[in-house]
């Protein structure tokens, strides 16, 4: 039995201020009144750059104009861990907030002192501080400071805007972000070229854990060879010579294990040795005498971050120090690992975060730095390396295979009777913060998986916030994943979210109830039934429908500490092929005080769409031999056509706090799906993706 290892730290939301207490850390006033904000955080394409300016600008009483964001730069930001979790606005905005609040009380104490006037009739007002009653006594954030730092330690527990004052926080505020992506300037990493770079191309084994026997290289032109152990890239001038000789390159290799057979994985994953984990045990009785017992399992693929640009990244490595532009979400672990991988003490390392073509989660944005990094030190020059489609698809860590055992009863008041939810999982949280994480490493030294065994991320919304009598939730961490796997978008939540909403939607069938009354039975917060209520009244619920259609509907609150969201999907399925087809999803979403509606609008829809395509299509496939997911063909996504259409319900509530919206919503779309397609044709789908095959061989079984 495998020993639990320590979890990933949570941050808190003044920890990131605990580490880096000095307004000078977050905050600085330049001579021309703009407001340099610095960030641990950095831009998803998630459009957090746009709304934590906004949470600035608010507290320090200027116009959002006036932002420059720098996000994510290990020689200049402070270190707040991951961007990940949705936590940005929640843990990241807060912290800035309170950084932004203590920077306003020391521009007003130094207008003080310029005035001789007591702080309480100054007021913080466009850039400047103005004497109250005396509009000719202003001064300017500029002038105050004179081009000092703001050394003064911020006050966790000092005051904050108040809300009715909000000017930027609130309003659909334009995306900084989005005018250089239009135009072509330089906006991600594939985009940044630096004076004599180069590009670099590595070669891959056929499968994890192969080694190299020998190299033929005679055939290369114009190009450098690299070979580190069993790692070989090439280095050229262009980027086509550089593919050109990685595709010249004639090695042989000693494979490594070949990949389980798919048909056999989820009995693969059920006997791979595991620690065990009990989440919760309420009472967990057995039920009581003339209790209807229901048991199901529900399965969940490999799936891939399908990011729409593969990854890149450019590393320049000169004098015994490194400098890397990485799309990571985690410039300061990438930092630790790289440093570990290159053997420089990690103040010799520097990370610069810029965007890359989304991320859902860890796709192979680190391993391609660690890529650059190895060239650029062999090479002597700056590298830029980006990766194929095929690297992209083959060699990125997936989402991981997961496998939901659900059983519960209900009595004869139609009440659930007991609960209980039991998974199997490997770890999602294997982001790099050592060498041996990188797929470089574990090329170099020939190893399949990385050194370190952990637990954490599967367990996400394993519990539900329904009240039941008699519960409990069993997590079984695998040692070990046949496929490398790290975070994907919602990490264990989506699977566990799409087994206890569709277990519900059963228990519900069970005890003759319709599946709305029958959740609001068994939810007492006024949040939770709120989004299901708003949802359903939106979404027509009960209304007929023509036949072959119909409307499930799925709840959850992301990390049973988060978001609130309900979402009802309306499906049209064709019993003739077993296509469904999402018609609309309706998404009531409750994240506390809203930053930015637009943005928030935004994301919601990504989740949603990103949800109904990995319900309805995506899943790695593999032979032994390797991953033959290697392109949009074989791991297609939905295109524009298949689009649902959608409808959002913010609910603001600006008296909470605000938590993150970049998971939540996808977590309800697979459950609703499934709901809706037994609604529609009286069958149950418990294994995702719902494609064509597995919809005609449930309504044969159905007979």
């Amino acid at each position: 039995m495998a020993k639990q290892s320590e979890l990933p730290s949570v941050w808190s939301e003044t920890g990131s201020v605990a580490r880096a207490d000095r307004v000078s850390d977050w905050i600085a006033i330049a001579s021309d009144g703009t407001v340099e904000v610095c960030s641990g955080k950095v831009e998803l394409g998630t459009g957090v750059r746009t709304a934590l300016a906004q949470i600035v600008a608010d507290e320090l009483r200027v116009d959002v104009t006036q932002i420059r964001m720098i996000m994510g730069d290990t020689a200049r930001t402070p270190d707040e861990g991951y961007t990940a979790g949705s936590k940005t606005i929640q843990f990241g905005g807060f912290a800035l907030r309170l950084a932004a609040a203590e920077a306003r009380r020391a521009l007003i104490a130094l207008a003080a002192e310029t005035f001789g006037t007591p702080e309480d009739r100054l007021i913080a007002s466009e850039g400047s501080v103005t004497v109250d009653g005396d509009a000719s006594r202003t001064v300017t954030y500029a002038e105050l400071t004179a081009g000092k730092a703001l050394d003064r330690k911020i006050d966790v527990v000092g005051a904050v805007a108040a809300t009715s004052d909000s000017q930027a926080v609130g309003r659909s505020v334009s995306r900084t972000d989005l005018p250089a992506k239009f135009s072509g300037d330089e906006a991600f990493v594939h985009d940044l070229r630096l004076p004599g770079m180069l590009h670099g191309r590595v070669v891959r084994p056929p499968v994890p854990g192969s080694r190299l026997i020998s190299l033929d290289s005679s055939a290369v032109e114009g190009a450098t060879v690299v070979q580190l152990g069993n790692f070989i890239g090439v280095v050229a001038e262009r980027e086509e010579q550089a593919v050109r000789a990685a595709r010249t390159l004639k090695p042989q290799w000693e494979r490594g294990e070949p990949f389980p057979p798919m048909d056999s994985l989820y009995n693969k994953l059920e006997s791979i040795n595991s620690h065990e984990q009990i989440l919760l045990s309420r009472t967990a009785e057995s039920p009581r005498p003339g209790a209807s017992i229901l048991e199901s399992v529900y399965l969940q693929p490999y799936q891939a971050h399908a990011s729409t640009g593969p990854s890149c990244s450019v590393a320049d490595y000169r004098d015994g120090r490194l400098t890397v532009y990485s799309s990571t979400q985690g410039v300061f672990p990438l930092r630790m690992s790289l440093a570990d991988l290159l053997k420089l003490p990690e103040e010799h390392v520097r990370v610069i975060h810029r965007e890359g073509a989304g991320c859902y989660g860890q796709n192979g944005s680190d391993d391609v730095a660690a890529d650059a990094a190895l060239l650029s030190r062999e090479a002597g020059a700056p590298v830029r390396v980006q990766w194929s489609r095929k690297d992209e698809f083959a060699w990125e860590p997936y989402g991981p295979a997961m496998i939901v055992k659900m059983r519960g009863s209900v009595d004869a008041r139609g009440r659930v009777d007991s609960w209980q939810h039991e998974v199997w999982t490997p770890s999602h949280s294997y982001r790099p913060r050592a060498a041996a994480d990188l797929l470089a490493a574990q090329i170099i030294e020939s190893s399949a998986a990385p050194a370190r065994t952990m637990y954490g991320g599967g367990d996400r919304n394993a519990p539900t916030d329904y009240r039941f009598p008699d519960e409990k939730v069993v997590m079984h961490w695998l040692d070990y994943s046949p496929l490398r796997v790290s975070s994907l978008r919602s990490l264990g939540a989506y699977a566990n979210a799409f087994a206890n909403e569709c277990f519900m939607d059963e228990l519900a069938e069970a005890a003759g109830k319709d599946p709305l009354s029958f959740r609001l039975d068994h939810l007492d917060d006024p949040r939770s039934r709120e989004v299901m209520q708003k949802a359903a009244e939106r979404a027509g619920w009960g209304s007929p429908l023509p036949s072959g259609q119909g409307l499930g509907i799925a709840f959850s609150r992301y990390e049973n500490n988060a978001a609130y969201v309900a979402t009802v999907a309306r499906v049209a399925v064709d019993g003739s092929t077993g296509k469904i087809r999402v018609l609309r999803l309706t998404c009531a979403h409750d994240c506390g005080r809203i930053i930015n509606p637009d943005g928030l609008t935004n994301q919601i829809e990504g989740n949603l769409i990103q949800g109904a395509s990995r319900a309805l299509i995506e899943e790695v496939k593999w032979e032994p031999e390797g991953i033959t997911s290697i392109d949009w063909k074989s791991y297609p996504i939905l295109t524009f056509s298949q689009v649902p259409e959608l409808d959002i319900l913010l609910i603001d509530r600006p008296v909470e706090k605000s938590v993150g919206a970049g998971e939540p919503a996808t977590i309800t779309v697979p459950a609703a799906t499934a709901n809706a397609v037994f609604a529609a044709i009286g069958v149950r789908l418990r294994r995702t993706p719902f494609t064509p095959e597995r919809v005609a061989e449930a309504l044969k079984l159905r007979g």
